[in-house]
């Protein structure tokens, strides 16, 4: 199978395929005789597998991590939860740093006249200027 007909399978655009392969996360496809990648149907199950938790918002790092549990039939599912708990911890971080930045672009939405005037809170803050009363 080529890069297209993986990338179509798979979803994975054909330039992420190319860089997962650069960076070693999935081993580099087989050349024909005219320079084409070729790619088994486990290349698909790994993209796949790949494409999957990279939705779910795993890093590279971690991805790269689940594929050596994945392929590793002696590991303990506890490692495995672990590194899914401790993706979970970093995404609670996240959602809220995110609700955190919500709060204050409402805020400073709420604060600004939307009017005529120049004045304008959202760019006072963008500005890192001091709140004048």
């Amino acid at each position: 199978m080529n890069i297209g007909s993986v990338a179509r399978e798979t979803g994975v655009p054909a330039k992420t395929i190319r860089y997962y392969e650069s960076i070693g996360l999935i081993p580099r496809a087989r050349r024909s005789d005219n320079g084409y990648r070729h790619y088994a149907d486990t290349d698909v199950e790994v993209l796949r597998f790949i494409q999957r938790a990279r939705r779910l918002g795993f890093s590279v790092a971690d991805v790269s991590d689940l594929l050596a549990l994945w392929h590793d039939k002696e590991r303990a599912s506890a490692d495995v939860k672990e590194l899914a708990l401790r993706h979970v911890e970093e995404m609670k971080r996240r959602i809220a740093e995110l609700e955190g930045l919500r709060r204050t672009l409402v805020n400073l939405a709420e604060r600004c006249h939307g009017d005529n005037r120049p004045e304008c809170p959202i760019l006072d803050d963008l500005a890192g200027a001091v709140q004048r009363h």
